[in-house]
């Protein structure tokens, strides 16, 4: 973990990278409509821009909610700080007064020559000097912890502060980055619709793959998603039931082979639009549909977490989801609930 001195530094190298992700002109990379492996290639670079600006804002603005906590804290102890030096002047100010009284406002001389016991006289007097210093010591270690805390409260503070300027240039570039995705996005979903009405299926784009790989041997078919349409459930888009679980998700979204498999079918066009489908060991067929573009060609190996495509909303499809599918053969008609047979495999959703 970078240490706080070094915090400064990487957030500034952070700020320049988005905002040359963020300057980048479409036309850089996609060319024209019509080139297809280019467009896909650049969705799935802003995808990946946009998550990494996106985690590097939680991370920042999660930072100075720690450093606000911080100096509001600092904040509270300095007030009882404050508040313990002044009782202490308020004990020392009554002590001052009793003394006054005691001895009659009377130099010390003065006292020892009227009193009957001059020896108690300066016996009173050493307790009354050793009282002073023990409330002078006492008053200055306040001083000192008032100081060391006043410092740390405004250190605090500070740090607080720039994160939060920080924050909102990192907000103003996620922004930017987030337009050209949703533009990208658009454009790819036109050109995908306009291959499957053609019955023209665009040729397959090798995506860059993430720099992690899972370890899992099965995984869920996208990262982030919300569950739509559930396994067995009627509407008017399905001739029976659905035969399958919809995930929700935007154009573009990188689509994953949930396990060790190989591509038995890339398709284009029908009910399920752009799809892919996977034989695994055992003879299960897992189907990915409604994709916007794909990354695989039939007989390709695939692994758990590969990105195979990009979803979309082609075919009988009336928003941008991932249709998946578990089956027992290739076609159609075969179809398993999808969830049970994720959780056998150690993937719940």
């Amino acid at each position: 973990m970078p240490s706080p001195r070094r915090r400064p530094l990487l957030v500034s190298v952070l700020l320049c990278a988005l905002a040359v992700l963020a300057a980048r002109p479409i036309g850089a990379w996609d060319g024209d409509e019509g080139s297809g492996s280019v467009l896909s290639a650049q969705v799935a670079r802003l995808y990946e821009d946009a998550a990494r600006a996106t985690q590097q804002y939680e991370e920042g603005r999660r930072e100075a909610e720690v450093q606000r906590s911080k100096a509001r804290r600092y904040e509270r102890l300095l007030d009882r700080q404050r508040q313990a030096v002044a009782a202490v002047h308020e004990d020392l100010g009554r002590i001052a007064r009793a003394q006054y009284r005691g001895g009659g406002g009377l130099p010390l001389s003065v006292q020892m020559i009227l009193a009957e016991d001059p020896d108690e006289v300066m016996r009173g007097q050493r307790t009354g000097w050793q009282a002073d210093l023990a409330v002078d010591h006492i008053i200055g270690k306040s001083r000192r912890a008032e100081a060391r805390l006043a410092a740390d409260e405004a250190k605090a503070r500070a740090a607080w502060q720039s994160l939060e300027r920080r924050n909102a240039e990192l907000a103003e570039l996620k922004k930017e980055i987030e337009g050209k995705l949703q533009e990208a996005r658009s454009r790819l979903e036109r050109r995908a619709e306009a291959s499957v009405a053609a019955g023209s299926c665009p040729g397959s784009v090798r995506l860059d793959q993430p720099e992690e790989r899972t370890t899992r041997s099965w995984v869920a078919p996208v990262e982030t998603y919300e569950l739509s349409a559930s396994f067995g459930g009627g509407g008017p888009r399905w001739a029976h039931r659905h035969t399958g679980q919809d995930f929700a998700v935007p154009v573009g979204t990188p689509v994953r082979a949930v396990g060790e498999g190989r591509v038995v079918t890339v398709s284009c066009g029908g009910a399920f639009g752009m799809q892919v489908v996977v034989r695994h060991e055992g003879g299960y067929y897992t189907q990915y549909a409604h994709l916007a573009a794909v990354a695989v060609d039939e007989g390709d190996r695939v692994g758990p977490g590969q990105w195979i495509g990009q979803s979309g909303s082609t075919g009988n499809s009336t928003g941008p989801h991932l249709h998946f599918e578990v089956r027992v053969t290739p076609e159609t008609g075969s179809a398993l609930d999808p969830v049970p047979w994720l959780a056998r495999h150690g993937v719940s959703l």
